[in-house]
């Protein structure tokens, strides 16, 4: 008679336990650091992953800003509130997230089967809500590639985003939308782990 299966062999999950662990089930947002820094290949790999990961039409509206020198650092903490300012002060690496609100413009050589793309989003209320909604998808993405290479993420929302899209962005076309501290994980990194809701507060079917 052969032995029974394990659980994790019966799992409908086909994503290695290892991998699960290091991306979801074990990860959480950092709030201290290491002093390790976080070079820019390690960067370079984190793209090379998540590039592939789908927004509507093909967009990629996010893009990143990577503050290394203390120059822009010192300019960053300005604009961060709270706790925020410290965490991001030692923070091996920061990174600002930011849509890209003119995207369409990059659509031709994104999407070459289709005739001039770029009038879909002619309309700029339209362009903007399409740019901040697929910015928001790469961010998550964003977070997982950080936890694939064997860091962590810290990722905030607390800051003056129109100082800080100002700041990095003064161009017009962008707007910030999320600063991730990046990085190894320090002492008494994490909070506990917090509730999540279940699958029947979640899901329902029709």
């Amino acid at each position: 008679m052969s032995a029974p299966e394990s659980s994790e062999a019966l799992s409908p999950l086909t994503l290695a336990p290892e991998a699960q662990r290091q991306l979801f089930l074990e990860a959480r947002t950092a709030n201290t650091f290491t002093e390790e820094p976080v070079t820019d290949e390690q960067m370079r790999a984190v793209h090379e992953l998540v590039k592939y990961a789908p927004t509507s039409m093909n967009q990629q509206p996010l893009r990143v800003v990577l503050v290394r020198s203390q120059e822009a650092r010192t300019r960053l903490l300005a604009h961060m509130t709270g706790r925020n300012q410290e965490k991001t002060a030692k923070a091996p690496l920061v990174a600002v997230l930011a849509a890209d609100l003119d995207f369409h413009e990059e659509l031709p050589r994104l999407v070459p089967f289709l005739e001039n793309p770029q009038e879909i989003f002619a309309d700029p209320g339209v362009r903007e809500a399409s740019a901040r909604f697929n910015t928001a998808l790469q961010v998550g993405y964003f977070i997982l590639g950080v936890r694939a290479a064997g860091l962590a993420a810290g990722p905030m929302v607390g800051f003056d985003h129109a100082a800080v899209t100002k700041e990095f962005f003064g161009d017009g076309r962008h707007a910030a939308v999320c600063v991730v501290n990046i990085g190894k994980p320090g002492p008494d990194a994490w909070m506990g782990r917090l509730p999540r809701l279940a699958y029947e507060d979640v899901f329902s079917t029709v």
